[in-house]
């Protein structure tokens, strides 16, 4: 096919001979297919294949990314079949299935195929990178085969690699006791946990479901479904997970949370490792979800974190003051928490006495005292800042101002020479304001005590791997938010989609993050009754970069694409 494709490509035009022999050269080296060398040459584009060789073969091409196929097509075909020939079964009408191919002329697919399912076959082109990715989307490890290879990598683990730094207690012996013990149940939790690691996840899903019992992990945001462990595992694995965390095996009927510690050995290094557990009572079970607490990912370099030069300076100028109010805003899981860690590494020092309230205490941070809620015994936010003020602080991190009460306490706390950093989940700065006065505190506190308000979104940063530039219309751009000058002034990148970034064209993710001075401007707007509109407006007059300017940003910096920021701002 090699030696064909490249003569299609050279009489359509396509390549030139040079070009070609200088492919072939390089896939001689590589070992890749000559389609992906010359896609990785930038000499062609997928869809240039895809289109030649639908022309010259008089076969449909087709976008596998804008194609979602039933799960009843998918399991015609076997896993390994799909991955031996880099085929796809897209669709079946009566006795006939279409399927996906990058080599429409392999008769012996066509025939293998034919023979296995009983239907008759109906190619279509698809490029190959294109076959990979969705073979991997639908398939996965969650078919049979990708399960059948967990379970003997299971058998061949080693348990020794990964051990609970702090053990169980003794239990009763019961039946759901001595079935969450048992070897391969052990080994599939262990292999779960140290999978996510090596994957990057940040959070692991346990889900129960009537007929099936699926495993997602989140990375860089995105949640992808990894496997699918036999349903009559559901009880064991849901009670090893409540063991290692220290929760009531017994208790099926209310949320509990708890946490597990680990030591593991990965690349010949000891990493330890937190996972915070939340079980919640679900119709067909108990859900687990695991967030995974590395410091290794910790980033505590402020210059890191996705913040504009100009943004930082203003942030670090707050953090220094010696009273006040920063809060940090944004939805859940948006890195609220690493920034607030961030400033206090960047504050903390021998002369000054950090106290922090959080729920829960996701990090130890040397050097700060660090209290965790329980609500249970009365220990919650606004409490545990009355004790605080009699701590001698200087510095005071409230995890969450959830209530007027702890609002109330902490701008006291900020008017009384203390400096208060907290969170708050709003969409963007100038709203922050808004939501404090509908707690119930009034404008001439807001606007005397708060100093700075940071609004904050992760995008996901583009695979440096397979980068790759792509053509925008000048007008999109200027619908996005750059103006008319700005256009043609830069490039516009996308991730090809590579091994390195499981072909999802993104690797790691960065911040957006929108820094609102209160300034005496914006002072007079708090007090004289002013929108978040007529806030926000002022405050982009003065400097501040919005969470849309700052995503523009990563666009012309080639950090982050068009996708990530629309999906995570508004103009």
């Amino acid at each position: 096919m090699s030696v064909r494709l490249g003569e299609l490509l050279t009489k359509a035009g396509l390549i030139s001979q040079d070009q070609l022999k200088e492919a072939l050269r390089v896939q001689k080296e590589s070992g890749a297919k000559l389609g992906e060398t010359l896609i990785k040459l930038a000499f062609v584009s997928e869809e240039d294949i895809t289109e030649c060789l639908s022309q010259q073969f008089g076969v449909p091409s087709i976008n596998l990314q804008h194609f979602e196929i039933d799960g009843s097509v998918i399991k015609l075909i076997p896993a390994d079949v799909a991955r031996k020939y880099n085929i796809l079964p897209v669709n079946k009408t009566g006795a006939t299935i279409t399927i996906a191919m990058a080599d429409p002329t392999n008769v012996f697919a066509m025939d293998d195929i034919k023979f296995m399912t009983g239907y008759n076959v109906e190619p279509v082109v698809a490029s190959e990178l294109g076959i990979k990715g969705a073979i991997d989307n639908y398939y996965g490890s969650t078919a049979s085969l990708e399960l059948k290879k967990v379970m003997e990598d299971l058998q061949q683990a080693e348990s020794a690699d990964l051990e609970v730094l702090e053990e169980e207690e003794e239990m009763d012996v019961t039946a759901l006791a001595d079935s969450a013990e048992e070897a391969p149940v052990v080994k599939l939790v262990n292999l779960i946990l140290t999978d996510a690691i090596k994957r990057g996840a940040s959070d692991i899903h346990i889900e129960p479901y009537e007929k099936e019992f699926r495993v997602r992990f989140r990375v860089d945001g995105i949640l992808y479904e990894i496997m699918n462990p036999p349903l009559k595992l559901k009880d064991a694995i849901t009670s090893r997970m409540k063991i290692l965390a220290k929760l009531d095996i017994s208790e099926k009927r209310l949320p509990q949370d708890g946490r597990i510690k680990l030591k593991i050995k990965l690349e010949d290094k000891n990493k330890e490792l937190d996972f915070r557990v939340s079980v919640l009572p679900t119709l067909f079970g108990e859900k687990i979800v695991l967030r995974l607490l590395d410091k290794d990912n910790l980033r505590l370099d402020m210059t890191k974190l996705g913040f504009e030069p100009e943004s930082l300076v203003k942030f670090e100028e707050a953090i220094f003051k010696p009273w006040g109010m920063v809060l940090v805003t944004g939805p859940t899981g948006s890195g609220k928490t690493n920034t607030l860690y961030s400033a206090l590494a960047k504050v903390n020092s021998p002369e000054v006495n950090i106290m922090t309230a959080e729920d829960p205490v996701e990090f130890n941070l040397p050097g700060i005292n660090q209290v965790q809620m329980k609500e249970s015994i009365g220990l919650n936010f606004a409490a545990t800042l009355r004790s605080f003020l009699r701590q001698d602080p200087n510095i005071i991190l409230v995890g969450e101002i959830r209530d007027f009460e702890t609002a109330e306490i902490a701008i006291k706390a900020a008017l009384t020479g203390h400096l208060v950093l907290s969170t708050l989940h709003t969409n963007d700065a100038p709203s922050t304001i808004n939501r404090l006065m509908n707690m119930g505190i009034e404008p001439f506190l807001v606007a005397t005590s708060v100093q700075l308000i940071a609004a904050q979104r992760l995008t996901r940063r583009i695979c440096q791997n397979c980068k790759e530039e792509v053509d925008v219309a000048p007008q999109a751009l200027i619908n996005l938010g750059y103006k008319k000058e700005e256009v043609g002034t830069f490039k516009v990148y996308k991730g090809r989609g590579c091994e390195k970034c499981n072909n999802t064209g993104y690797k790691g993710r960065v911040g957006l993050i929108e820094v609102m001075q209160i300034d005496d401007d914006v002072r007079e707007l708090i007090l004289s009754g002013g929108t978040a509109i007529d806030i926000k407006k002022r405050a982009i007059e003065n400097g501040m970069i919005s969470l849309r300017r700052s995503g523009l940003v990563k666009i012309k910096d080639g950090i982050t694409t068009i996708e990530e920021v629309v999906r995570e701002t508004v103009l």
